[in-house]
């Protein structure tokens, strides 16, 4: 590392071990073997990363090694880095198959159209001498919906009438959000349960993550859509609730279950959980069937979902 970096580690960090201070690196082209110590330059910025930043994935953590948490020699903020990484997979919606990727370029797009919109993350894109596009992003304090949702104590109809007013308003809000981008011709690409942060402190809901683009010739926005049903499913359970955990419930209950019940997108997952919890009023539940698999149309845009959810909102608000 140069002489002047390690100088502006010492000033700016003096806790910081020296002998651990690594290479000083400008093209972030092999991210993995940017680690611990390192310093990524940017812009005339100066990034000291400190470790990988990991994703809750079906209950384990798995590390994704091109995003970086650093911080800024020049100013002492913590910033996130998400250094170019690319991949695609296809998705299947019932018969329909989606293409997805990741594109740096359109995370970085989105980022300076939501500038000041506090409904998403914030971050800048600065190319490195490469022309790798990083997105220099502003740390979000906060947890994912749902681990807020799960956290709350109490029994399902307590959590409903209690609590999942306040939850559905925060989340309307967020499809508000999507809708805005949706106006634009942009996608989130990416909707889930922990791509939308509730912040500590303001309990704003906050979108992150939007590098996924996906290729659909039924709907382009139909991914995003989809991620919306899965989110308002498990709010409305307080968590999701599966085929093969039925045994808790009366027989009739479990009898009257049938594959026109579960979800589209993920076949185990009962999306009419309305048989589940009869005080489930009929507009909400009539809402999530929109996203099962004997759903006879399904929405075409989120401004049909918000006219579907606001009036449930209304419904479930205590009068003034």
């Amino acid at each position: 590392m140069a002489l002047d970096v390690r100088e502006l580690v010492r000033e700016r960090m003096p806790d910081f071990p020296m002998a651990r201070c690594g290479r000083l690196v400008t093209d972030t082209s092999e991210f993995m073997r940017i680690d611990y110590g390192d310093v990524i330059e940017l812009g005339g910025m100066h990034y000291l990363v400190f470790k990988d930043e990991s994703e809750r994935r079906f209950g384990l953590e798995d590390p994704k090694y091109w995003v970086k948490r650093c911080r800024c020699l020049e100013s002492g903020e913590s910033k996130i880095l998400k250094l170019v990484f690319y991949e695609s997979f296809t998705l299947h919606l019932g018969a329909i198959a989606v293409q997805c990727y990741r594109s740096p370029q359109k995370e970085a797009r989105i980022l300076m159209e939501v500038r000041g919109d506090i409904r998403f993350m914030q971050g800048v894109p600065i190319n490195d001498t490469r022309g790798n596009v990083v997105r220099v992003l502003d740390i979000i304090r906060g947890k994912p919906i749902d681990v807020v949702a799960d956290a709350i104590e109490a029994d399902h109809e307590t959590y409903f009438y209690e609590h999942f007013p306040d939850l559905l308003a925060r989340f309307i809000t967020a499809c508000e959000a999507i809708a805005s981008l949706h106006d634009r011709f942009e996608k989130h690409g990416d909707v889930r349960r922990d791509h939308l942060l509730m912040e500590h402190g303001t309990r704003q809901c906050r979108w992150i993550d939007f590098d996924y683009a996906f290729q659909s010739h039924e709907n382009p926005f139909g991914l995003d859509l989809f991620g919306l049903g899965n989110i308002l499913l498990f709010l409305v359970g307080k968590r999701i609730y599966t085929a093969q955990e039925l045994a808790r419930f009366p027989a009739p209950v479990i009898q009257s279950i049938n594959e026109d019940d579960l979800s589209l997108m993920f076949p185990h997952r009962i999306m009419n959980i309305g048989k589940l919890f009869p005080y489930i009023p009929k507009e909400l539940n009539y809402i999530l069937q929109h996203f099962s698999s004997g759903a006879p149309l399904f929405y075409e845009s989120t401004a049909e979902l918000l006219d579907d959810l606001r009036p449930v909102l209304k419904t479930m608000q205590p009068a003034p």
